[in-house]
């Protein structure tokens, strides 16, 4: 993501996540960070069809944001976009990926299960309207690389989970 994608991925923004969505500056703010990694998804078109950032301050790596527009779900978008999310905090040499996730959302959730992530903590009433957010954590020893289409722990005869995800 360059400065140049903000006005697209704000739009995105606020189209998906109206009541949490971040201000524009804050996107700005991040990618002003050297503890930060924000990738931008794209069409053929070079529309932003997603986008996903990352902060890595060892040991620990913290997904920030994982999002896909709802028209372009179950394509792998999300699953790539978290992949190179994973890869980079293997690259910055985190022991543990983190993320938060809605306690409301399970297509995320089983997406992250999949990837192998673990809950390890609530934090009540974490988002507007008092929703809870599930932490949930990835350690990076265990990390094999992004799950195959058939891999059991999708849990769907085979099909890989659905990517809408939401990890703030």
């Amino acid at each position: 993501m360059t400065e140049a994608d903000i006005p697209a991925v704000d739009a995105l923004e606020q189209k998906l996540f109206p009541a949490d969505a971040w201000p524009t500056e804050m996107f700005y703010e991040e990618l002003a960070q050297d503890t930060r990694s924000y990738y931008v998804a794209v069409d053929a078109l070079g529309g932003v069809i997603g986008y996903a950032g990352l902060m890595c301050v060892r040991p620990i790596a913290d997904v920030q944001t994982i999002a896909v527009v709802p028209e372009r779900e179950g394509q792998g978008i999300g699953s790539r976009l978290l992949t190179l999310l994973i890869e980079q905090a293997a690259e910055q040499r985190a022991e543990d990926v983190l993320l938060e996730v809605r306690a409301d959302n399970p297509r995320a959730q089983r997406l992250y299960r999949w990837f192998g992530f673990e809950q390890i903590h609530v934090r009540p009433r974490y988002y507007r309207g008092g929703t809870d957010a599930l932490i949930m954590r990835l350690k990076l020893k265990d990390w094999a690389g992004m799950p195959g289409r058939d891999a059991a722990a999708a849990g769907t005869a085979g099909e890989q989970p659905k990517t809408t995800e939401e990890s703030r």
